[in-house]
């Protein structure tokens, strides 16, 4: 949904696979101005939720809520959309969609330092083993604009911030060039 004042993107992956720090890393070192959304932080500071489940500690999001919440922000374009999943944001929305992947036992360290319920922890292993995420990705968005990016270290989030900073300053020249075309 190439928006007037730049791409959107979506960085998501399983939690604890670095989505918050890539965003925010990468809005400070865009080329053009990025607002970095935490869906996940919308979602509770504007009651976009139908309930809290207890045992899994996380909150039942009301999605036709959180869909009309962002509907404006993502049409005036240049935005970072940051949540464990991606499969309900429309498929025009979307210029890249970013997949945070890491290996299942340094995900499992990352989670267990967040204070994670165990049955979490183990849910959440098992979805990064299997590539759900990627999955809902390839199959819900066009496979270019679907890219998957390695998320272990400081290496991986400076390369993988590096490599879309590049992609955004090929977008925007396109941009550009399509608008003085027209």
């Amino acid at each position: 949904m190439s928006g007037a004042k730049g791409p959107v993107i979506i960085i998501t992956g399983t939690p604890g696979t670095g989505k918050t720090t890539h965003a925010q890393l990468l809005a400070e070192e865009s080329p053009v101005p990025l607002k970095h959304i935490n869906v996940g932080d919308l979602v509770k500071e504007k009651n976009l939720y139908e309930e809290y489940d207890e045992e899994w500690q996380s909150y039942t999001v009301d999605e036709d809520k959180l869909l009309d919440e962002l509907e404006p922000l993502v049409s005036a374009g240049g935005i970072i959309l940051d949540w464990h999943t991606c499969e309900i944001y429309p498929e025009r929305w979307a210029d890249l969609v970013v997949v945070l992947r890491c290996d299942h036992t340094e995900l499992w360290e990352r989670l267990e330092n967040r204070n994670y319920p165990l049955k979490k922890i183990q849910e959440n292993n098992d979805a990064e083993i299997m590539e759900v995420v990627l999955e809902e990705a390839r199959s819900s968005y066009p496979a270019e604009i679907v890219v998957e990016l390695r998320s272990e270290g400081t290496e991986d989030l400076e390369a993988n911030v590096a490599r879309i900073v590049q992609w955004i300053k090929s977008w925007t020249q396109d941009h550009q060039q399509e608008s003085s075309n027209t």
